[in-house]
């Protein structure tokens, strides 16, 4: 079995090397860089399934670094800062992050967020970020009237343009997509693409919805494709 790479890029020794334990015990493969420019030369090398990107940073910080990384990999992103505020979150999770953690934070939690994430990943993508060609769990293509999304290799087109999405974002529309009609509150989006249980209130759900719409409309305030059902969820009409 191929061992998967987990890139950390945090500035304080401490956490890399605490991540890197925790990590390594786990059996995946740990890299470790010390800012956003080191982090960046490392995926330009190595094969890398997962960052764990620190947000405060030198020379180049992890908002940066992001935008950096999205520009040519979908590969899974976990941001953390020590900052709790909900700007803070949606700004992490708007430059492309699929998820966030407020440090301090407990490394299993991390632990399980990362193998959430892998899960994901590597079920819709091979190790070194080529398609998988086993089955889909249902179809290979949904159309929705100029959206089309292969749930195999992960391509989403609109109008016949290629839309590059994060993992989490494709999750998300692929849920609708299979369930045309049928409203998810964010509870369930999150229960169900995250695969954790929802805890408590916040704006991650909200904040890759107003993502997806920004990269799949061309008018996202008035959306065709993902509709929102006010008090209520989302949904996609068949």
């Amino acid at each position: 079995m191929a061992q998967e790479t987990i890139l950390i890029i945090d500035d304080e020794k401490e956490i890399r090397d605490l991540l890197g334990i925790y990590l390594t015990n786990d059996g995946y493969r740990v890299l470790k860089a010390a800012d956003g420019l080191e982090g960046l030369s490392y995926l330009e090398n190595e094969t890398v399934h997962l960052v764990i990107l620190d947000i405060m940073m030198p020379r180049l910080d992890g908002i940066q670094a992001c935008m950096k990384i999205r520009e040519s990999r979908n590969v899974p992103i976990i941001m953390l800062s020590a900052k709790s505020q909900d700007m803070d979150k949606i700004m992490g999770l708007t430059t492309g992050a699929d998820d966030y953690v407020t440090k301090p934070f407990q490394p299993l939690e991390l632990m399980a967020r990362v193998k959430s994430q892998l899960r994901r990943y590597l079920r819709l993508n091979q190790p070194d970020g080529n398609p998988h060609t086993h089955a889909p769990e249902q179809m290979d293509v949904i159309a929705i009237d100029d959206l089309l999304i292969n749930v195999t290799t992960h391509a989403v087109t609109v109008e016949g343009k290629e839309v590059k999405l994060t993992p989490r974002e494709f999750a998300i529309l692929a849920l609708l997509a299979r369930n045309p009609g049928v409203v998810f509150n964010t509870e369930k989006i999150y229960e169900r693409v995250w695969n954790e249980p929802f805890y408590e209130s916040d704006n991650t759900v909200m904040v890759h919805i107003r993502n997806l719409r920004e990269k799949l409309e061309d008018h996202p305030r008035s959306p065709r494709y993902i509709k929102t059902v006010w008090g209520v969820g989302y949904k996609i009409e068949p």
